[in-house]
């Protein structure tokens, strides 16, 4: 087996592994939701404030998902070692 495809293997190994990441965040949007409406269900009038609230929070973790994509479309199309 040649060094190229030695690389080529790893980059797929690590793409995947690095869509891992992508976990994280899915949890966490999906949890913050659901507070999200459940304080809405106590407070409704508190509802433009916490959707607000809800929404930024929601764009910073997603921002760790984006990044575990752009690593792993590197490793995979604009691999820096083939």
């Amino acid at each position: 087996m040649d060094g190229l495809s030695i690389i080529k293997a790893a980059s797929a190994i690590g793409a995947g592994l690095a869509m891992i990441g992508g976990i994280g965040p899915g949890l966490g949007q999906g949890y913050a939701a659901g507070k999200a409406a459940e304080a809405v269900g106590r407070q409704p009038e508190a509802q433009g404030d916490i959707i607000k609230t809800m929404l930024i929070g929601a764009a910073v973790a997603e921002t760790c998902g984006i990044y575990a994509l752009i690593v792993a479309l590197i490793l995979i199309f604009a691999n820096p070692w083939v």
